[in-house]
C-alpha cells in the first residue's frame, strides 16, 4: 500500500512539473512570431521591415490578458518595441532587441510557445542572445556583415 502511494504521488508531481513547464497560450505564441519577424528584418539589415514588425509587436501585445503576463512586464516589452518601431536607424533598433531578447526567452521558458523547437542562440561578438524557430545561426545583431556568428545555447520543447 506505501509503494501505492508513494507511486501516485510522484506521478501526480510529475503531471504538475509537465504541465508548469508546458502552459499553451495563442496571445503568447503571436508575441513569439512577431518577435521572429523583428529578429529576421534585424538580420536581413531591414530597418524599414523590423520598425512595422515591431508595431505589430505592440498591437499583438495590447490583446494579452494580463492574467497571462502581469502589465509590467508587457510594459516593458511594449517599451523595447516602441523603439524599435519608432527608429529607422538599424543600430538602435538592435540595442533595444537586447532587452526584448532577453524578455521573450524568459517568456518562451514559461509558455511554450511554439509547437517546433525554439532556439536560443548567443553571439560571443555582440554579448547577447536571441530566439530562433531553426538551428542555423542568423544573426539579429550583426546582419550580413556577421551573419553566422554565434551559437546554440540551448533548446526549448
Amino acid at each position: 500500500m506505501k509503494k501505492y502511494v508513494i507511486a501516485v504521488v510522484l506521478t501526480v508531481f510529475s503531471i504538475i512539473s509537465a504541465s508548469a513547464q508546458s502552459k499553451k497560450n495563442a496571445q503568447v505564441s503571436v508575441l513569439y512570431q512577431n518577435y521572429i519577424t523583428i529578429k529576421t528584418a534585424l538580420a536581413s539589415d531591414d530597418a524599414e521591415k523590423a520598425s512595422k514588425a515591431a508595431s505589430q509587436f505592440i498591437k499583438s501585445s495590447s490583446e494579452v490578458n494580463n492574467k497571462i503576463i502581469s502589465e509590467k512586464e508587457l510594459n516593458t516589452l511594449r517599451e523595447d518595441a516602441k523603439t524599435i518601431a519608432a527608429s529607422k536607424n538599424i543600430s538602435v533598433q538592435r540595442k533595444s532587441f537586447y532587452q526584448l531578447s532577453d524578455q521573450m526567452i524568459a517568456l518562451a521558458k514559461e509558455f511554450k510557445v511554439s509547437q517546433n523547437p525554439v532556439y536560443v542562440q548567443y553571439c560571443p561578438m555582440a554579448e547577447g542572445s536571441w530566439l530562433s524557430d531553426e538551428s542555423k545561426i542568423v544573426n539579429p545583431y550583426y546582419g550580413k556583415s556577421m551573419l553566422s556568428c554565434g551559437n546554440v545555447k540551448s533548446v526549448i520543447k
